[in-house]
């Protein structure tokens, strides 16, 4: 449908990163002077995203995780996420699911970490503290949750805050390797700069001190912090395996393979509840800011083009719309 002159728009312009297929709908917007909030860009002061659909990547995503482990080790079939007629489906197979004394850690303490814990929680997992996780054996399945100063190290071997890691994430190395050494899966729900290191690298699936299974790498970013991510898979078929000698994509579930889950729009496998609870977001968070002053600057943020100019932060986007 065309574009109406002179209206507010929300929606996921796919512009901010100057995509070259949406090109010509920015430049359309400019020329009718339609103001253009996108949905990616409302944000906190702090840069922190409003809302998003990450705690159902989440959830969907640590499902997926417990899905490939079963079908690997020929323990029991999970139905396909997108085939649960709603969350609370979900949850009820994992609630009557029961799975051996495994160890499973999470990468990341956002959106995406949330929804992985409801799914473990679901589970009847026990999360455990990262030296128990590390030093203690257990007689039934356990989680930890690392957050990003657990899995680095800065180099000159002083403790820092979060903020300098975020500031300086060259000055670090991965502190991982002790969690794939007694780890069966792993559940990426971290976010990745692509100048910070790798959690661990492609020739150390190699060794057998290797010991991971399964990762479930929801952070989805091909061939980055998760060397092992080759391509993103898809909801029909979600999982391929990872060659440990060779570093090639294989079938799914070979012993000389570490099985990949690598799907990177989790949220579609729940479309009924992800949209309603990006709705409440949106509705609690967002839209008294539209109707409001906007006091925070929040819709000021997201706005990526008004009145035939550029957002303020977008003007780096001159180039691409010219």
């Amino acid at each position: 449908p065309d574009l109406i002159p002179d209206k507010k728009y929300f929606f996921f312009s796919h512009t901010i990163k100057e995509q070259p297929y949406n090109k010509e709908l920015l430049q359309e917007i400019l020329k009718k002077r339609i103001q253009l909030i996108d949905y990616e860009c409302l944000t906190k002061s702090n840069g922190l995203r409003i809302i998003g659909f990450g705690r159902f990547a989440g959830i969907v995503g640590a499902y997926n995780a417990m899905r490939a482990y079963g079908e690997r080790m020929g323990a029991y079939e999970l139905k396909p996420a997108h085939k649960c007629e709603d969350r609370a489906e979900l949850d009820r197979i994992l609630e009557d699911l029961s799975i051996p004394s495994i160890k499973i850690v999470l990468t990341g303490e956002g959106r995406v970490g949330g929804g992985a814990k409801e799914s473990m929680e679901a589970l009847g997992v026990l999360q455990v503290s990262k030296e128990d996780y590390l030093q203690k054996d257990f007689d039934h399945a356990v989680y930890c949750q690392l957050g990003v100063m657990d899995y680095n190290k800065a180099n000159d071997g002083t403790e820092h805050e979060e903020q300098h890691f975020f500031e300086n994430p060259s000055e670090y190395t991965s502190a991982f390797e002790p969690y794939a050494r007694v780890s069966d899966i792993f559940i990426a729900c971290h976010f990745w700069d692509p100048k910070a290191p790798r959690l661990f690298e492609k020739s150390a699936v190699t060794e057998e001190s290797f010991k991971i299974e399964v990762i479930a790498d929801i952070s989805c970013d091909i061939d980055g912090s998760v060397p092992t991510t080759l391509t993103a898979s898809t909801i029909d078929e979600p999982f391929y395996g990872f060659d440990r000698a060779t570093g090639q994509e294989t079938e799914p579930f070979l012993k000389s393979s570490v099985t990949i889950m690598a799907v990177d729009n989790l949220p579609c496998e729940l479309p009924r509840d992800s949209s309603e609870g990006y709705g409440n977001d949106l509705v609690k968070d967002v839209i008294p800011h539209l109707l409001g002053p906007d006091q925070d600057g929040v819709i000021q943020r997201a706005t990526i083009a008004k009145d035939g100019e550029l957002g303020e932060n977008y003007q780096y986007l001159r180039d691409y719309v010219a």
